[in-house]
């Protein structure tokens, strides 16, 4: 048997640590190879890691949402490798391999392979009769065979002698971890669930779960909430308490968006220039477009029409899909458009982008962008999709949100605000030249924009073209 540890690795992009959302299994599980063993997260997405073993979980070494380091172990598992000194986590292995089968364990040859044998012992205590073949083999590496005669060696040598001190330790340990580490463990929630559980301070071991299949619920969640912020007296128990603290560390995908936008700010000189316009033509386009049979089965929404504006306007002014070379001093004009669109998410602020955007029709376009957003808020978007983006939306309309001064996402040139559409007074002049107010549906563009790349004429009309396809889509598109 060998016990093997195995260590957080780089999921992808250079991450340096992650998140330890939620462990799929427990001290004493048979694991296979390519099994899930535990979903984290890090500064891009949440990751489902696989078993590179298979054998008997001996322990998790790291506590859900404990944030470690690439390269922590993180988990002990029990191997059926034939090597005897296998228990010694990674680099002990090769020198335990020189024992004999069955009597190397307990023969250990030097003060070294004893402290690799240690401290998977001590590991390891997640069952009884792994534990049980374990105290045999603990005191042997220090005794030699007198291990048989326990009491013997206590008096001459308390320090490494307390075999029977380890011995109760071990046992009485599992009862304190199991219900720390296995608890949680069964806890099934998706990870957007257990996110707001986490924000909103509620211990999801204390739901009982309703869905026969035992996944907590969203609903599950802020019902334990309500009722836990709710007044104990009063005719109404659920207006939650006013005037609570909390605190949220900051890590994850909110730590990776802060240094980006503090990074983005004090290193691009921002402009931002507005834009108010009449839209009512984009939004009458839209409805057709919904009641055609070829975007049926899509979500067509204003988005998708500002989208469009977007690429055929950088087709007019490709400088504008650019980005800054410190180290080499030069402006990279990309030959393709990799569009982001901001998506707010329970785990935060996220940039997904579709690569080559302007080479799709507008209803791949528009599929596109629908399984974007579906899969950044479910919280599983790939890390291949949160990196490469040359220029961005983000879409504060949706908030009710006039429109803002949006920081640049790091790397990129431009970004564009997408306001609330709303109907107002506009000031209409018919083909006879007479003015009229009418109620029109109008929305305000906001265009950031990095100064080294873009100066004020080319941000401007970037950001007039995209105005006259709304304006008038049908036109601009054919």
């Amino acid at each position: 048997m060998a016990i093997k540890q195995f260590r957080l690795p780089d999921v992808g992009e250079g991450l340096t640590e992650a998140e330890i959302l939620q462990w799929v299994v427990a001290v004493g599980d048979e694991v296979k190879v390519n099994q899930t063993l535990v979903e984290i997260e890090t500064a891009k997405a949440a990751v489902e890691l696989p078993s590179p073993f298979a054998g008997v979980v001996r322990e998790l070494l790291v506590e859900q949402g404990s944030t470690v380091d690439v390269g922590t172990p993180i988990i002990s598992i029990e191997t059926a490798d034939a090597e005897p000194g296998g228990s010694a986590p990674a680099g002990a292995a090769p020198a335990a391999s020189n024992g004999s089968s069955s009597g190397g364990p307990s023969q250990g040859s030097s003060g070294g392979g004893t402290e690799a044998k240690r401290e998977p012992v001590l590991v390891g205590y997640g069952v009884a009769h792994g534990s049980t073949k374990r105290r045999s083999r603990k005191p042997a590496p220090s005794h030699g065979h007198e291990s048989a005669a326990a009491p013997a060696p206590v008096v001459p040598t308390p320090p490494p002698n307390p075999a029977p001190a380890p011995t109760p330790i071990r046992v009485e340990r599992p009862a304190a971890p199991e219900p720390v580490t296995t608890r949680p463990t069964y806890v099934l929630a998706k990870p957007l669930v257990r996110k707001l559980a986490k924000d909103l301070g509620v211990d999801l071991t204390t739901i009982a779960p309703e869905r026969e299949d035992g996944v907590i619920t969203r609903e599950e969640v802020e019902r334990a909430a309500a009722r836990a912020t709710a007044p104990r007296v009063g005719s109404h128990p659920m207006i939650p308490a006013v005037g609570e603290t909390r605190r949220v560390p900051i890590k994850g995908v909110r730590k990776a968006t802060a240094a980006a936008m503090v990074s983005s700010a004090f290193t691009a000189p921002h402009v931002t220039e507005f834009l108010t316009l009449d839209v009512t033509r984009t939004m009458k386009l839209v409805a057709r477009l919904k009641a055609l049979p070829e975007f049926a089965d899509v979500k067509v929404s204003p988005l998708l029409l500002v989208a469009k504006a977007l690429l055929l306007a950088v087709a007019k002014h490709p400088e504008v899909n650019a980005s800054w070379d410190e180290a080499a001093q030069e402006i990279v004009i990309h030959g393709s458009v990799n569009l982001g669109i901001a998506a707010a998410t329970p785990r935060g602020l996220i940039v997904p982008n579709i690569k080559g955007a302007e080479r799709l029709p507008l209803r791949d376009l528009a599929v596109a962008l629908g399984q974007l957003t579906a899969t950044a808020r479910e919280g599983k978007t790939a890390l291949e999709d949160l990196t490469g983006g040359t220029i961005t939306i983000t879409n504060v309309g949706v908030f009710g949100v006039d429109t803002g001064t949006p920081i640049l996402n790091p790397g990129e040139a431009a970004i564009l605000a997408f306001g609330a559409i709303k109907q107002q007074p506009w000031v209409v002049t018919d083909k006879h030249g007479k003015a009229k107010i009418k109620p029109r549906w109008v929305t305000t563009l906001g265009l950031s924009f990095d100064h080294r790349l873009i100066d004020g004429e080319l941000g401007s009309k970037f950001l007039r073209d995209i105005g006259r396809v709304l304006a008038d889509p049908v036109v601009s598109l054919v």
